[in-house]
């Protein structure tokens, strides 16, 4: 079948409640594609296309790394009003490539759209000619290597062939499946809501195991909607509800080159007219995205890289979101909490530390700390309720919870993160292999 099973069935996380998958089926609008252009010389998937056949508004939050791919900087210097296809491959992030690599991928959307165009000739009453400008591109893997266009050049025909108008939740796995690296397993959510009286679904993959930290984006993640929506309300909505989502992440304090999450609204839906973003209709729809997007926000972290913990970081009570956000992150990204999560050490020390080097002011008398229901600083000291041994058994758990209630103000964040085990070193030594 040359999906990608490799990482899935060789995974030994212990966080199961994140690997169940949710029932997508067909969504009007978009179709799939999955193949294996041996970029990993075996015989996996690793190649996805995502055509919509009459076009699809669309939104796409980036990467605020200095240094970009090459595929983000063919995506930005495309305004196109409708897409017709996103192409992802692995293996290679276009990262560092130079001319080559940008050549590479006009020469790539030359195939696609001639492809393309002729699949609309075999099977549209009024064909369109497909231009490359509507290809959007999406790249992960190694950054400096030499991108390998001709492999997936070659494979073109083959994707197009295999386009399935139908979906069901056998194609959404093969294409969440061809989109991961290091992950291991893949990474679906759906919601289903209503614009007026119009049932409306957005469903969305995501890959993401390591370099991961908050910057829009964290990873590569596409949503896709029948809803007709413009692309100017889709940017507004994801900026919106991307910071309480992809940007509440961290698994090790790296923003990749090539961070993207994209939504893609092919307009099937006959709702009634959205005029504006503060529009009523939309609120189950903003809802809605919400959750799809926090649901793949919280498979990222779940699976980041050696995880053994999915970590909940509540800062609550702070003078500015800022300063909430700074703690939970400080908190988040700090080696010394995360080894000691993975030892299921209760070092709460560790935790305190990591607050101070945060760098935001703290009244010391009136700082609280919980790891999840269990109180070990009250109001600046330690609690008299605060017993070692019931921390160390909740430190055994899957899921731990931190909460931070600085006390001085009414602004609270949320992070979520994962542990630091040998797995994660390991796993990054190797990382070219």
């Amino acid at each position: 079948m040359g999906i990608n099973l490799t990482n899935f069935l060789s995974s030994k996380t212990k966080n199961r409640k994140m690997s169940e998958f949710q029932d997508l089926d067909h969504i009007d609008g978009v179709s799939i594609a999955t193949t294996c252009a041996n970029l990993y010389n075996n015989n996996r998937d690793d190649l996805a296309m995502f055509y919509f056949r009459d076009g699809a508004n669309h939104s796409t939050v980036y990467t605020q790394s200095k240094i970009i791919s090459e595929n983000i900087k063919w995506n930005l210097s495309h305004k196109t009003k409708k897409i017709s296809s996103l192409l992802v491959n692995t293996r290679n992030a276009n990262c560092f490539t130079g001319k080559q690599g940008y050549k590479s991928l006009e020469k790539i959307a030359e195939v696609v759209s001639q492809k393309l165009s002729e699949k609309q000739n075999q099977d549209e009453e009024f064909p369109k000619k497909i231009k490359p400008k509507e290809i959007l591109f999406g790249c992960t893997g190694t950054i400096g290597e030499i991108f390998p266009e001709e492999k997936i050049r070659n494979h073109i025909p083959d994707l197009v062939d295999k386009i399935k108008y139908t979906q069901n939740k056998y194609i959404w796995m093969k294409a969440a499946l061809a989109i991961m690296t290091t992950d291991t397993r893949p990474k679906l959510a759906m919601e289903e809501c209503t614009i007026g009286n119009t049932q409306i679904k957005i469903f969305g993959i995501a890959k993401g195991s390591g370099m991961i930290q908050p910057n829009m984006a964290t990873t590569l993640g596409y949503l896709f909607t029948d809803a007709d929506i413009s692309n100017d309300i889709l940017k507004k909505l994801l900026k919106k509800n991307i910071t309480t989502t992809f940007n509440a992440i961290t698994c090790d304090g790296d923003t990749s080159t090539n961070d993207m999450v994209t939504i893609f609204a092919t307009g099937k839906a006959k709702h009634s007219k959205i005029n504006n973003f503060h529009d009523e209709k939309l609120k189950k729809f903003d809802e809605a995205l919400n959750k799809v997007l926090l649901n793949l926000a919280k498979r990222v972290v779940s699976d980041g890289e050696g995880a053994s913990k999915f970590v909940i970081i509540n800062v609550r009570n702070c003078k500015s979101d800022h300063d909430a956000k700074k703690i939970a992150f400080s908190i988040g990204n700090s080696p010394l909490v995360k080894t000691a999560i993975a030892g299921e050490d209760p070092n709460w020390g560790r935790i305190i530390m990591a607050i101070g080097k945060a760098g935001v002011p703290i009244n010391l008398e009136k700082i609280s700390i919980r790891l999840g229901d269990l109180s070990i600083i009250q109001n600046g000291k330690i609690s008299s309720n605060y017993d070692e041994a019931f921390a160390s058994d909740y430190m055994r758990n899957d899921t731990i919870e931190i909460h931070i209630d600085a006390s001085c103000g009414s602004k609270n964040f949320t992070a979520f993160t994962m542990d630091f085990t040998k797995k994660y070193i390991d796993i990054n030594a190797d990382y070219r292999s």
